[in-house]
């Protein structure tokens, strides 16, 4: 095979920060590496780019060989490119996000990983490589888009109720929503159907399902809507 030119060249690699929420908690994806650099460390899912797919590819490609994840929402995040992130040699990584509904998923680790878990972002342990700087940049994306696009919903069940909606943006957002105030704007929204179906199996009174309509939400975006919490 050719090349362009001759002279040493950085590798690439793609790197995931994948969000999941468990009973009303935030919560990341984490692998814990079965190899050497930082072997028996946790780590972010992701792994080398091949010269024959583009980094989304990549990406997805190494959460499912790694963690047995497949069709999810995922996004580019950040460049990571500090000459000595990696002790091997000169690596640059492209970093990604991706939200998961727990319920639709089971992780299971593979290739070079020798175990996956989810941990509480608040309870992490000491990550390899620069993973934890990586981490802080995509929870503070997550941050922000969530206020401006419903991206939420990908980790909340199909159906849900107004506590677990209103729940799930407390916890990312890191702060106390008024109750009144939240269910009176995510209503007037029109974005959520209201179901003929309640909670089952719960100990208090069962509360309302609903479900956020993706197709109304495109059609009233093409139309301006903003979408704001």
């Amino acid at each position: 095979m050719a090349y362009a030119y001759e002279y040493p060249r950085p590798a690439l690699t793609v790197d995931c920060v994948v969000f999941g929420l468990d009973e009303g908690e935030l919560e990341v994806l984490l692998i814990r590496r079965g190899i050497e650099p930082f072997a028996n460390r946790w780590a972010l899912p992701g792994g080398f780019v091949r010269l024959d797919e583009t980094l989304e590819a990549a990406a997805r490609r190494e959460l499912e060989e790694e963690t047995g994840l497949s069709k999810v929402f995922l996004e580019q995040l950040f460049t990571f490119d500090a000459i000595d992130r990696d002790p091997r040699e000169r690596v640059i990584t492209v970093a990604h996000y991706a939200l998961v509904k727990l319920s639709d998923h089971k992780v299971r680790a593979a290739t070079d990983a020798a175990d996956a878990a989810w941990f509480a972002i608040s309870d992490l342990p000491e990550l390899a490589f620069d993973h934890a700087q990586i981490f802080d940049v995509a929870l503070e994306r997550l941050r922000g888009k969530v206020r401006y696009q419903p991206l939420g919903f990908e980790l909340l069940p199909r159906k849900f109720t107004l506590t677990q909606l209103q729940r799930m943006y407390e916890v990312i957002l890191d702060r106390p929503l008024d109750k009144r105030n939240f269910r009176k704007k995510i209503l007037g929204m029109e974005l959520l159907v209201e179901l003929d179906e309640v909670q089952k199996d719960v100990a208090h009174r069962a509360a309302r399902l609903y479900k956020f309509d993706d197709r109304r939400y495109r059609k009233l975006v093409k139309q301006g809507f903003s979408f704001e919490i």
